[in-house]
Formats: structure tokens, C-alpha cells, sequence
């Protein structure tokens, strides 16, 4: 899902499409999509609002889908419909960095384990504070609150029903850092320099 405004990053700039390391966001999550083994198709959902995300989806060559931009749930439902997706959909924001494919293979089989229809990753919230990002939507589970991590798995046949799911607490990294802000975006590029410093001293 990559057609929000981005309003927290000022001025033009589409949220999909601020650098990370040198490669605009939507670029990274498309790429991890891409290494894992277990997802068939990619689309890419775009709105009137993110014209250069669009652009940037055409380019890696994936499915580029044009919702009405009437709010997230709406454009999942509009993307999921117009494309006819009748089985399990993964749904992705464009705004997680860390992303990769072999983390993507393990929630899908997380959610076929599950046998439900539909999954959720939450994150809890001491994982934001811990490292320093922000948490935007908090939700109660079990007498806990969580933020949404902006992975999710949906039975494409009932798009339009409310379904059962499977809740994933997840304090991994590649779950952990969505960026929501400019600041988020900084703490993320420094993680990653951290652990690779990291890496190359253990290494040495």
C-alpha cells in the first residue's frame, strides 16, 4: 500500500518515496517482496497523491494499481476487488525498511499454520520506545497495547466480511522500524550503520 500523502515529511515529498540508504522506500519493501519464496504476485497500490511512487513501482516491474485514495481499508478493498485476488493477500505499507524476504516467508507460514483467514502483526509498544520511533496507532490486545505494524494477511473471497485472525507479536527489526516521520527515518538508517558496524567488528 504505497498512496498515502506523507504529510509528516513537509513539503512534495510522497512518503513511499523518501531515501533510505540511497533507495526511495517503496524500493526496498518491493525488493524484499521479491526475495521471498512464498509470494506469487506484487502489486503495488498507488492514489492520485503518490504519482512518483507509481512511477517508481512501473520501474521495478510490478503490478501498479490505482485506488480512489479514500483511506487505507477502502483502497485495500478497491485494490483487491479490481483485481480479482481471491485467495491470501499479504498486505504491505510502504514505509517498513527493514523488510526481507526470509521475514516475509516466516509470517506467511505463520498464517498458514493458524488455519484462520486473516492475520495481523502488532508491535508492542515498549519496542517503539525502545527504539526511539513512533508509535501512531495504539491498540489493546490482552490487556497490553500495541502499535500495528503495517503487515497484515486477508482472505481475499471475503474482503468485505470482518475476519477471524491470528495476532503476531513481533519485536523484530524488519517489523519494528515503519517510518512515520523524518526522525523514524533517521533511527532506522542509524540502526542499520549500528549493526553493520556491529557485524564487521565480529567478524574482525
Amino acid at each position: 500500500m504505497a498512496g498515502g500523502k506523507g504529510t509528516r515529511f513537509g513539503g512534495d515529498t510522497e512518503k513511499p518515496m523518501a531515501k533510505f540508504m540511497g533507495k526511495p522506500l517503496i524500493k526496498r519493501v518491493i525488493e524484499a517482496t521479491k526475495e521471498s519464496k512464498k509470494i506469487t504476485g506484487i502489486y503495488v497500490a498507488v492514489t492520485a497523491y503518490s504519482p512518483k511512487t507509481a512511477q517508481e513501482a512501473a520501474k521495478a516491474s510490478v503490478k501498479v494499481i490505482e485506488t480512489d485514495g479514500q483511506g487505507y481499508h477502502a483502497d485495500v478493498q478497491q485494490a483487491v476487488q479490481d483485481e480479482n485476488l481471491t485467495g491470501p493477500v499479504l498486505i504491505i505499507s510502504a514505509d517498513i525498511p527493514l523488510l526481507n524476504g526470509e521475514f516475509l516467508d516466516e509470517i506467511i507460514e505463520e498464517y498458514e499454520e493458524s488455519g484462520k483467514p486473516a492475520l495481523t502483526v502488532m508491535i508492542p509498544e515498549e519496542a517503539f520506545r525502545e527504539y526511539g520511533l513512533s508509535a501512531v496507532s495504539l491498540y489493546e490486545h490482552e490487556g497490553k497495547m500495541y502499535a500495528v505494524s503495517g503487515i497484515n494477511i486477508i482472505d481475499g473471497q471475503r474482503i468485505l466480511e470482518e475476519q477471524e485472525q491470528e495476532v503476531i507479536v513481533s519485536r523484530r527489526p524488519e517489523a519494528v522500524f515503519t517510518v512515520n516521520s523524518l526522525k523514524d527515518l533517521e533511527s532506522a538508517k542509524n540502526y542499520l550503520l549500528r549493526t553493520k558496524t556491529d557485524s564487521k567488528q565480529n567478524k574482525d
